[in-house]
């Protein structure tokens, strides 16, 4: 465990790692936003995908919609990693 954590210490202490632009540009738009705004998508693609599946019996668009949630959670995650302290 105590070779990951200094592989991750010497990984955010290197000084010649420099972020693209565009992937710059994408961390600071994204780290506006608050990170409960991904942890409700994720809660309304799962109820969007209940109700898809319950009223209308559509069921691969119920899991096409239902299999958003992890992928919205993923992008909180990365928000939370990517935002600067203040």
């Amino acid at each position: 465990m105590a070779n990951v954590e200094s592989a991750v210490r010497n990984i955010a202490e290197n000084e010649e790692h420099h972020e693209g632009r565009v992937t710059s540009v994408i961390e600071h738009q994204t780290a506006k936003i608050p990170s409960i705004v991904y942890l409700n998508l994720a809660f309304a693609s799962m109820a969007g995908s209940l109700y898809i599946a319950a009223k209308t019996r559509k069921t691969g668009w119920a899991n096409f919609v239902g299999l958003w949630a992890p992928s919205f959670m993923l992008m909180g995650i990365y928000n939370k990693l990517v935002k600067k302290p203040s």
